[in-house]
């Protein structure tokens, strides 16, 4: 990934990490709320996107940074959204345990 992309996405986690939010973070469609965010930057290498969550308390989860291949729209391909749906599934499971961890449960 290109330097200059590898800024703007760890800038916006940055914002993400202090309760604020990139002007480009966008909610990813098929995920229910803006706890789903997705950054997408253009370089001339191509399109690329990060996806992280915010759904957790105290925690932001990068789910998936990736370069879109895809020729067909701006849709998300359907292997990537997998990927990020599994994922967001394994970070509220560890979040979960976490959670109890730090309780003392």
């Amino acid at each position: 990934m290109p330097e200059d992309v590898q800024d703007v996405f760890g800038f916006a986690l940055g914002l993400a990490q202090s309760g604020l939010k990139h002007d480009a973070a966008k909610p990813l469609k098929g995920f229910g709320s803006a706890g789903v965010l997705e950054v997408v930057e253009c370089d001339e290498g191509g399109t690329y996107r990060a996806v992280y969550t915010v759904r957790l308390a105290h925690w932001i989860y990068v789910l998936h940074c990736f370069q879109k291949k895809s020729t067909k729209g701006v849709e998300t391909p359907k292997p990537d959204v997998d990927l990020i749906r599994s994922r967001l599934f394994d970070a509220q499971e560890d979040h979960v345990a976490w959670s109890k961890q730090a309780k003392g449960n």
